[in-house]
């Protein structure tokens, strides 16, 4: 049966696969997290100003950086690393991250990435605040993401998170608006947050 509507799934039980994603024909934007339906809510203004101005000062850098940028819409799948397969039916976490920074190039295919970019942004919005703090950031450090930003356009701060040599996150280092944000695997790539924070 072909899938037009997110209706005819079953959000609350069903478990899917990225082969299964793959053949959905409805507009709104969805992401699995381990085989289940998280919607997505259409960005604010605001968040779009942020992500404009993030993407600008991205994109000057990594122009002519071996690494790659690429901004939402964007996926990227995730798998377990314990396992080998990699097949679309063995894939049940895809998600959209505002911005990613993908240093291994074999990562990279037609469909978008598959495995754990090395940096990922997110940038908060009213509906999805829980989702990036909670769910997100447990995605992304089991799956080995190595820095972690998230942007608060509502308080004008961010959330640095860095693998520790045990794989785990560090505890968040929090810039405010008015400072200079450095990466941790990035050490010559600053972002000025008055210039973010202030965009609209």
């Amino acid at each position: 049966m072909e899938i037009t509507s997110l209706s005819q799934l079953d959000i609350v039980n069903g478990v899917y696969t990225y082969a299964d994603y793959l053949t959905w024909k409805f507009d709104q934007t969805v992401e699995l997290f381990k085989g289940k339906i998280l919607q997505m809510s259409a960005p604010s203004r605001r968040h779009q100003g942020i992500s404009r101005e993030i993407n600008g000062i991205f994109y000057n850098y990594f122009k002519s950086h071996p690494c790659k940028f690429y901004a939402a819409p964007f996926d990227v799948r995730l798998y377990d690393k314990t396992k080998s397969a990699k097949a679309n039916k063995d894939i049940f976490t895809v998600v959209q991250p505002d911005i990613c920074i993908i240093c291994d190039l074999e990562k990279l295919d037609d469909k978008g990435c598959l495995g754990a970019p090395d940096l990922v942004i997110e940038i908060l919005s009213p509906g999805n605040s829980s989702k990036e703090m909670k769910l997100k950031k447990a995605l992304y450090e089991e799956s080995g993401v190595r820095e972690y930003l998230i942007f608060d356009p509502e308080h004008e701060n961010v959330f640095q998170f860095h693998l520790t040599d045990t794989d785990v996150y560090s505890p968040a280092n929090i810039y405010v608006d008015d400072e200079i944000l450095t990466s941790v695997i990035f050490p010559d790539f600053q972002i000025d947050l008055k210039e973010v924070f202030a965009a609209e």
